[in-house]
C-alpha cells in the first residue's frame, strides 16, 4: 500500500505510459490485417488488461480511474497526428506537381480535437486532486466488492475495466472515423463541438463547486451553485460532452453514419441506469434525501 501521494501519483503515470506503449505495440501488430475500429479496440482492451493486472497487483480498482479520461486523448491524438501528416503529404505531393488540392485540414477539425483534449485534460486533473494515494479507492468498488464476494474479481473486470472502455471507446469512434476519412467538418459541426466544449467547462465548475462544498465540512446536500436545483450536473455535462462528439463527426461524414452515435447512447444510459441510481441510493442514507429529490432534478 502506497500511502505517499507524490509516489502514488507517479506509479500511476508510469503504469499509463506502459498501457500507451501496450495500446500502440499492439495496434502496430494489428493493423496490418485488420481495419481501424478493430486493431484500436484490440489495442485498447489489451491496454486495459494491462491496468486491470496492476490493479490487482495494488489491490486497488481505481488505478483504472484515469483511463475513463486518458484513453479517448490517447486515441484521439494518434489518429489527428496521423491525419495532419496525411494531410502536409497529399497537399505537398500536389503542390510539387503544379496543382492544388484542398485540405481537409480545417479549422473546424482542429476545433475538434481541442474541445476532447481539454475535456481530457480537466477531467484527469479532477481525478489527480481526487487521487490522495493507494488508500483511497472509489466508494462503488468498495460496495461492488462488499455484495459480490467471490464473484467480485470477474466483476472487476468485465464491469469495472472493460465495459467502461468499451463504452469510451464507442464515444470517440465517430471522431476517430471522421479524421481516417478526411472528411470536411463544416459549421453544423461546428455548433456541435462549441456544445462539448461548453460541457466540458460547465463541468469543470460543477467539480469545482462539488470541491469546495466538501471541504466546507457542511454536510448535507450540496445546494449551491449548479448543484442547487440538480443532483448530477457533472453527468449531464459527461452525457452532452459525447452527444456533441457524436453529432459533430456523424454531421461531418453524412447522417447515413447514425449508427456512430451508439456511444453517445450506451454512455447515457450507462448514466441513467447505473451510475445515478448508485450515486442517488448512497445519497439516500443521508436524512432527508426523499425531500431533496423531490426538489430538485435529475440532471440540470
Amino acid at each position: 500500500m502506497i500511502k505517499n501521494r507524490p509516489v502514488a501519483l507517479t506509479v500511476i503515470l508510469l503504469i499509463y505510459v506502459l498501457a500507451v506503449f501496450c495500446g500502440f505495440y499492439t495496434f502496430r501488430f494489428f493493423s496490418a490485417d485488420y481495419s481501424l475500429w478493430l486493431s484500436l479496440l484490440i489495442a485498447d482492451v489489451a491496454a486495459t488488461v494491462l491496468v486491470f493486472i496492476f490493479s490487482l497487483i495494488f489491490g486497488n480498482a481505481s488505478v483504472y480511474d484515469p483511463y475513463w479520461s486518458v484513453q479517448p486523448a490517447v486515441i484521439l491524438t494518434f489518429i489527428f497526428l496521423n491525419w495532419i501528416r496525411v494531410n502536409k503529404f497529399v497537399t505537398g505531393m500536389f503542390a510539387f506537381f503544379g496543382k492544388e488540392v484542398e485540405s481537409s485540414l480545417s479549422p473546424v477539425a482542429i476545433y475538434l480535437f481541442i474541445a476532447v483534449i481539454f475535456w481530457a485534460v480537466r477531467l484527469t486533473a479532477n481525478w489527480a486532486y481526487n487521487f490522495k494515494s493507494f488508500e483511497y479507492q472509489d466508494w462503488r468498488y468498495v460496495m461492488l466488492k462488499e455484495k459480490t464476494g467471490r464473484a467480485y474479481p470477474l466483476i472487476n473486470f468485465l464491469g469495472i475495466h472493460l465495459f467502461p472502455t468499451c463504452v469510451v471507446y464507442l464515444c470517440v469512434l465517430p471522431a476517430v472515423i471522421a479524421y481516417s476519412q478526411g472528411v470536411r467538418f463544416g459549421f453544423v459541426s461546428a455548433l456541435f463541438i462549441t456544445v462539448s466544449l461548453l460541457a466540458a467547462i460547465v463541468q469543470g465548475l460543477a467539480d469545482i463547486q462539488m470541491h469546495k462544498f466538501r471541504n466546507s465540512g457542511a454536510g448535507g446536500f450540496n445546494r449551491t451553485g449548479l448543484w442547487k436545483n440538480a443532483r448530477h450536473p457533472n453527468y449531464a455535462c459527461e452525457i452532452l460532452m459525447w452527444w456533441g462528439v457524436g453529432l459533430a463527426s456523424v454531421s461531418a461524414l453524412g447522417w447515413n453514419y447514425w449508427y456512430l452515435l451508439a456511444g453517445a447512447l450506451v454512455n447515457t444510459l450507462m448514466f441513467l441506469f447505473v451510475s445515478i441510481p448508485m450515486a442517488d441510493k448512497r445519497q439516500s442514507r443521508k436524512p432527508g434525501f426523499e425531500d431533496y429529490k423531490k426538489e430538485t432534478r435529475m440532471l440540470i
